[in-house]
């Protein structure tokens, strides 16, 4: 398996996770507020996962909390997409519903991968998200197809948030290298059924599917917006100021 590979996986857990944490005791009402930190708490989960597996390859040492709390914002390989500000409700749910879709495609196919760890990983982290693709689906369907005020709100989220959602099908020399292996499937693969999936939930919510160029990249080879940093700053504190803190 591929070091690269194992990061992307649980950076982009575990970057998603912290967003979604900022949440906590700020929902619009209490059963959203107690799911999205569920979601939170099942993808810290997955990253936990994913992050000892990448430092057991890495072989040099370290464990998940050093690969979550000691790197700096080029070291990470997420996506942009989960790095991004939670913005207002109907944003998160958004944000979550891209997500969500191409996550659950993805885990589908890792858990078919040739390297037993990575199945196995990935076939225990697609039940969460089956569930979480539900949640987020409903939602966008609820929102989108409201009120107006509702309507206009999702619109703008999708709107903001599409040319973020593509990074995610463009094959690198990593993508490359693990379909070769048949640990991965190649990143443009997914693009086509996650598009079906989408469009399909986007009609039902009476929300138009952007059209236009201009998307944004780089996460997956440590380039990453503004947002990033100001977040790790926040996540990473009593492990920086107390190296090896422990309670």
């Amino acid at each position: 398996m591929n070091l690269d590979y194992l990061l992307r996986l649980g950076d982009n857990a575990l970057i998603l996770s912290h967003r979604l944490s900022e949440w906590c005791g700020h929902g619009p009402a209490l059963e959203e507020d107690l799911a999205l930190t569920n979601t939170a708490l099942d993808l810290l989960g997955q990253a936990r996962l994913w992050l000892t597996y990448a430092g057991e390859l890495e072989g040099q040492g370290r464990d998940e909390d050093a690969l979550a709390y000691g790197r700096d914002a080029h070291q990470f390989r997420n996506l942009l997409l989960v790095e991004q500000p939670n913005g207002h409700y109907g944003n998160t749910v958004m944000r979550q519903f891209l997500f969500d879709a191409w996550h659950h495609l993805l885990l589908d196919a890792l858990s078919r991968s040739a390297d037993a760890r990575v199945a196995e990983i990935a076939q225990k982290s697609a039940k969460e998200v089956r569930y979480h693709l539900e949640r987020s689906s409903h939602l966008v369907r609820a929102l989108g197809d409201g009120t107006a005020e509702s309507h206009t709100r999702m619109q703008a989220a999708l709107d903001l948030l599409w040319p973020y959602a593509q990074e995610w099908f463009m094959d690198d020399a990593v993508d490359q290298a693990c379909a070769e292996q048949g640990t991965a499937p190649l990143a443009s693969s997914l693009q086509a059924p996650w598009l079906a999936l989408v469009s399909e939930v986007l009609s039902a919510a009476t929300l138009t599917m952007p059209t236009f160029e201009g998307h944004q990249k780089g996460g997956k080879r440590g380039v990453h917006t503004e947002h990033l940093g100001y977040m790790l700053a926040d996540m990473q504190f009593l492990q920086r100021t107390y190296p090896g803190a422990q309670w």
